[in-house]
């Protein structure tokens, strides 16, 4: 008798296509919905921080680019000093004439600060309460120099500058009640009524004019005592030549004394400030990571115990053949899922604070593609690292321990 051996086939287990792998790994967050929202939601804060923080930062730097180009970077700042002994330096009453002299200015004008005339809405108002307005005499070609514009009436021409009339700064205005120009709206300026013909706008690359109120020059000198000595100079250069201006104006606005004369860029204080928010912006940057962490902390626990309540489930699919690599698999890709959610989720709430924030402020809405990227990567980095070890404590039940267990 002949016996005759089969060669039995080798059986291999089926492969999961990407497909079943989302739907078994979407079975825990189906089965407890509450638990993976809440888990998913310190995953979305964190994200939602970082897309913000970076959001609003970039978004910032972007309203700066913008109103640096309207206004320009060429505009440099002339204002008289202290002298040796610790006193408030003069500026020559000849010293824009000889700025205009130099060849690369192709603008320049000033304002002259006029110390005794305090300001107040009308004479009833106690002499202390000043509000920190300061008077000043200015140039009719001022607002074209520093680029200032008028939210209300007009700027003085030839005829108001020898008049009683007055301009006032955006935060003056506001200081003294004062919301529209017009001829039956007036201030006190040194103990003369000024009618108030115009509203200023900010001024960012001249911020003390928003607290200032601005007369013509002559009836500064016939009324108010001034004395026509310029305090602060505004010129406008070729880009190109402007640092040859600036190492000049100095001793061309004081040649007896240039040590007196303070030059500055009114663009560079601008953007050391940007430079100051991005620092910030960096440390909120950093509290976003922290809660980044702590959401992924909240994932890693939530899997834990869904591998602790899912034995029997464990072990029954492990009993139907389910290879380790299989049941590592569901786990990690519910991990991955819960931390997609949670990211996608963050990322659209950084960006709608960042779009409602910026279009409140009038800023253009600016979220970098790199921020809500690298936010679903580290979502997806943070899910893996926190559902590897439950994925691998839930393959390494055997189908006996996981059905006899509670």
């Amino acid at each position: 008798m002949t016996v005759i051996e089969v060669e039995r086939p080798k059986l291999s287990p089926a492969r999961m296509r990407p497909a079943d792998i989302m739907r078994v790994g979407a079975v825990g967050l189906r089965t407890r919905p509450l638990r993976a929202f809440l888990s998913a939601l310190g995953i979305a804060i964190g994200i939602a921080a970082m897309v913000g923080v970076v959001g609003l930062s970039s978004s910032s730097g972007a309203e700066l680019d913008r109103t640096l180009s309207a206004l320009g970077t060429n505009l440099l700042t002339i204002s008289s000093g202290t002298t040796l002994m610790g006193e408030e330096a003069q500026l020559p009453a000849e010293s824009e004439a000889m700025i205009e002299r130099i060849g690369p200015v192709q603008a320049a004008s000033s304002i002259g600060k006029i110390p005794e005339a305090k300001v107040y809405r009308s004479e009833r108002i106690p002499e202390a309460q000043t509000g920190g307005i300061t008077a000043y005499a200015a140039r009719l070609d001022l607002p074209a120099t520093i680029g200032a514009t008028l939210r209300d009436g007009g700027w003085l021409n030839q005829a108001t500058e020898r008049y009683p009339a007055a301009v006032l700064g955006s935060s003056a205005a506001r200081r003294l009640g004062i919301g529209a120009a017009g001829p039956d709206t007036q201030v006190v300026v040194g103990g003369v009524r000024f009618t108030v013909i115009g509203v200023l706008n900010p001024v960012a690359l001249a911020t003390e004019l928003d607290s200032g109120v601005l007369v013509g020059w002559p009836v500064a000198e016939e009324r108010l005592g001034f004395d026509g000595h310029p305090t602060t100079l505004y010129t406008r250069s070729e880009e190109s030549q402007l640092e040859s201006v600036r190492e000049v104006l100095a001793a061309t606005a004081n040649p007896e004394a240039p040590n007196e004369v303070d030059v500055s860029r009114p663009s560079d204080a601008l953007a050391a400030k940007q430079a100051t928010s991005q620092a910030f912006a960096n440390l909120l940057l950093g509290v976003g990571a922290v809660a980044l962490l702590v959401g992924g902390v909240g994932v890693a626990n939530t899997m834990v115990i869904s591998v602790l309540e899912r034995r029997s489930e464990i072990g029954l699919r492990r009993s139907l053949g389910a290879t380790r690599g299989q049941i590592r698999t569901q786990f990690l890709a519910e991990s991955l899922l819960l931390s997609a959610m949670g990211g996608a989720g963050g990322v659209l709430l950084g960006t709608a604070v960042t779009m409602g924030y910026a279009l409140y402020s009038g800023w253009p809405s600016v979220v970098p593609v790199w921020a809500t990227g690298g936010g679903l990567a580290a979502t997806l980095a943070i899910g893996a690292v926190a559902g590897l070890y439950p994925a691998v404590r839930a393959s390494r039940l055997s189908p006996t321990e996981a059905l006899s267990a509670p």
